[in-house]
């Protein structure tokens, strides 16, 4: 079913942003570059959720039910926890409300970096080897029977979570300690992964108006200064001016496998309109899957922001593209 609107009247999008997670900040500037941006026949409405959960709309705080009332399409600008893990699409479902964005369970999956890896490891895309550290695992022995059993140097990052928070290498006990206790400050769960050397790439996807096919944006490598080893939140949102993105290093055989991979990935999670997901490419391992963005952020110097240009797509035609998605269901 396809919502019908006069062409004599515009379509009333309700830009959902902010949110109780870590990504609040992100969230705000990925929600203000949409509403700037926004493109005919939609006519953007601002509806923030507060940092407690509290929802508001024309300056007033009000029930999901009430701040949607006028609203014919959700586009979903929350990042993290409640916006991205299926718990605000859970709600906007009740609520019989279209929206931008995965829905419930594909949300949820894609944000548990567990499951990820178990789906990845199904459809044939390498990710590295890891192991997770449950709640009970969360004790100095623990850690140090892990750390010396575990191929030194790795990564550690929350196993739920986007944005690389609290993402961060190890290369002795007292950073691994550091970095576990880091990532259990924002996730219930820690994954520790081998350290892979290797160019960092992202790709996006977008998926036709229609939802009939989804194609792949431009793969771009990713290049940060020495200081900066690791591609984390502190570098993508705070040391942008750090990092060279360029294609130009990788072959037509590596961009083209990227693409493939980038849209298996976002067909097997089950992901829909809009997606970026991560890759590693070795000289002699072959490309490894990091992780998968169901909301990837779409601030002005975000890695998808960045993709769409490469690739030609405005940023008001991406817009479109994915809330005419929305209203076919």
């Amino acid at each position: 079913m396809t919502l019908l609107r006069s062409p004599y009247k515009s379509i009333r999008v309700g830009v959902l942003r902010g949110g109780p997670s870590h990504e609040y900040d992100v969230s705000l500037k990925t929600g203000a570059y949409v509403l700037e941006h926004m493109p005919h026949p939609f006519e953007a409405q601002d509806i923030l959720i507060s940092r407690d959960g509290a929802w508001h709309a024309g300056g007033f705080t009000k029930t999901p039910e009430k701040a949607l009332s006028q609203i014919d399409v959700v586009f979903n600008a929350l990042h993290g926890g409640y916006g991205e893990d299926g718990k605000v699409q859970a709600i906007l479902r009740t609520l019989g409300k279209y929206h931008t964005g995965s829905e419930t369970l594909p949300s949820s999956m894609s944000m548990n970096k567990g499951i990820t890896k178990n789906i990845f490891g199904k459809a044939g895309i390498k990710t590295p080897f890891s192991l997770i550290l449950k709640p009970k695992d969360n004790t100095r022995r623990r850690v140090i029977e892990v750390f010396q059993s575990f191929p030194q140097p790795s990564i550690v990052k929350p196993l739920s979570g986007g944005s690389s928070l609290s993402t961060s290498i190890a290369r002795d006990f007292a950073t691994f300690e550091k970095a576990v206790e880091s990532a259990f400050r924002h996730s219930g769960a820690v994954l520790i992964e081998e350290y892979i050397s290797g160019l960092e790439a992202t790709c996006g996807v977008l998926d036709s108006s229609d939802r009939t096919s989804a194609e792949a944006l431009i793969p771009i490598a990713i290049f940060t200064s020495p200081d900066i080893p690791l591609f984390n939140y502190e570098s993508k949102y705070g040391a942008g001016e750090m990092i060279d993105i360029t294609t130009r290093y990788f072959s037509a055989f590596e961009l083209a496998e990227i693409q493939r991979l980038a849209i298996l990935a976002h067909l097997e999670l089950g992901l829909r309109h809009y997606s970026r997901s991560d890759f590693i490419v070795t000289k002699n391992r072959g490309i490894y899957a990091l992780e998968t963005n169901s909301l990837p952020a779409l601030t002005p110097h975000a890695l998808y922001t960045k993709s769409l240009e490469a690739s030609k797509v405005s940023f008001p035609e991406f817009l479109h593209r994915v809330i005419s998605g929305a209203l076919v269901s």
